[in-house]
């Protein structure tokens, strides 16, 4: 059984990542700042908060796809979600970004409680999204495919929001500090992603349907997804990966406030409005950019060479080129523009790739159980996803308390030296560890054929 998806239904689903990825984008690269520098929190304190809210976040999200496996509608398993829970994702993104008139203790629960919602939400609908891709189609190829529309999409909606956040931030509310020009700017993206999730939803089907139509037991689920070899060799391949992203997202903004000058300007007018872009935004929107490049040569590489040599190639280089990074002064902005673009090229391969990886998994579960969870086996990988934000996130946090940042001052040789090494040697280091997890993957192209062939054998002789 090969379906072919049209041209009308990739970009469809491509249009749901673009959603999620926007508010993923900003959370990553903005929120600690937004939190430190905006809301007035200590960084160690925010660093501390991701901890806690993401592990929980974390945990939530094999809860979502054991329901997520057991939805029955007329639409489908997964697509619902996307038609029910895209108004809240956006509502809690907004409040997220408000900043109440409390004090410190009262700003802390504040961020706890909103911050922990929006992770929720963010669950809700992001794991059955990515689920998603599991029953669209069962080729492998077609799989890769959709992928990397899902990619370039994700990065397409991540660049958008990239280049319009602090522009944006600026004319509602005057300078990047401002906190009307943050939550006007947010509501604005909340719009947006509303709109894409319901496309998504409207432009999508789910075909892939399981061997066998018995309802599953929990407990036999979660014994597969535990004898699941590739599944447990990509979570630690993807919490390497995440870590290396989040923490370079993370202290990006930090690097050119505090480190490299964010003095020199570029300007640009849009819908008759004129707008300037710091290099800190120009950089994250080359790395942005860059990733797309590298999602869309993904698929004829892997096609070509298979998924984990494609996978261990990218985040080999990432690794090497990040180390080259540290050794850039403040004075080098070609060089460090140009680095951005080249690491982030090779991130840009690692994700629509480990997805697919995901959906082969749960293609392996069911060819070795007899029984299938896309669900479970995606938001499992949507947890480890968590698990690596959280560790770069709480760790970017942390790291500055330890090298002495201290808000809108400047900074010490100690701490400035600590944000470049979180620029560089620190997600090298997680670049490493993802590629030795990567390795060991077992499933090589010839193996995937025969457990996609035996499949459809089963599906066929079922219909």
């Amino acid at each position: 059984m090969h379906d072919k998806i049209s041209l009308k239904e990739k970009i469809g689903y491509g249009l749901g990542d673009a959603a999620s990825s926007m508010f993923w984008k900003i959370f990553s690269m903005y929120l600690l700042f937004f939190y430190t520098d905006v809301f007035g929190l200590a960084p160690a304190v925010v660093g501390t908060m991701f901890l806690i809210t993401r592990i929980w976040d974390s945990c939530f999200d094999p809860i979502v796809g054991i329901i997520a496996d057991r939805t029955k509608s007329k639409w489908g398993k997964f697509r619902p979600y996307l038609l029910w829970v895209a108004v809240p994702f956006a509502v809690i993104g907004v409040l997220t970004f408000y900043t109440p008139d409390f004090d410190e203790k009262g700003k802390i629960i504040y961020a706890y409680v909103t911050y922990s919602a929006m992770m929720m939400i963010y669950s809700l609908i992001n794991v059955p999204y990515a689920s998603l891709l599991g029953v669209m189609s069962s080729d492998r190829k077609e799989r890769n495919t959709l992928s990397s529309y899902r990619m370039v999409f994700a990065f397409g909606g991540s660049l958008l929001a990239l280049w319009l956040i602090e522009p944006l931030v600026n004319y509602f509310g005057g300078s990047l500090n401002s906190k009307s020009g943050w939550l006007a700017t947010i509501a604005v993206f909340g719009i947006i992603t509303t709109i894409f999730f319901w496309a998504c939803f409207f432009f999508t089907k789910e075909r892939v349907k399981p061997i066998s139509d018995e309802q599953n037991n929990l407990k036999e689920d979660l014994k597969d997804l535990l004898k699941n070899k590739p599944w447990w060799i990509l979570l630690g391949a993807g919490i390497g990966a995440l870590v290396f992203n989040s923490i370079r997202d993370g202290a990006a903004v930090y690097y050119f406030k505090y480190y490299v000058s964010n003095s020199v300007n570029f300007d640009f007018s849009l819908f008759g409005t004129d707008f300037h872009m710091t290099p800190t935004s120009i950089y994250l929107v080359l790395g942005q950019a860059a990733n797309i490049i590298g999602v869309i040569a993904a698929t004829p590489i892997a096609n070509r060479i298979g998924k984990k040599k494609t996978f261990f190639g990218a985040m080999a280089l990432a690794a090497i080129l990040s180390l080259i990074f540290y050794f850039f002064g403040k004075e080098d902005v070609f060089l460090i523009m140009s680095f951005q673009v080249l690491i982030s090229i090779c991130a840009g391969c690692i994700f629509p790739l480990i997805w697919s990886m995901y959906a082969d998994s749960a293609d392996y579960s069911e060819w070795k159980q007899g029984r299938r969870a896309t669900g479970l086996v995606f938001s499992a990988s949507s947890m480890s996803q968590k698990f690596g934000w959280t560790i770069g996130g709480a760790g970017t946090g942390w790291l500055l308390g330890y090298y002495g940042f201290q808000a809108n001052v400047e900074q010490t040789a100690v701490t400035q030296n600590g944000i470049q090494l979180m620029l560089s040697i620190l997600p090298a280091i997680a670049a490493i560890i993802s590629v030795a997890f990567i390795l060991f993957y077992p499933l090589s192209e010839d193996k995937l054929q025969v457990i996609e062939q035996d499949l459809n054998e089963k599906r066929d002789q079922n219909n």
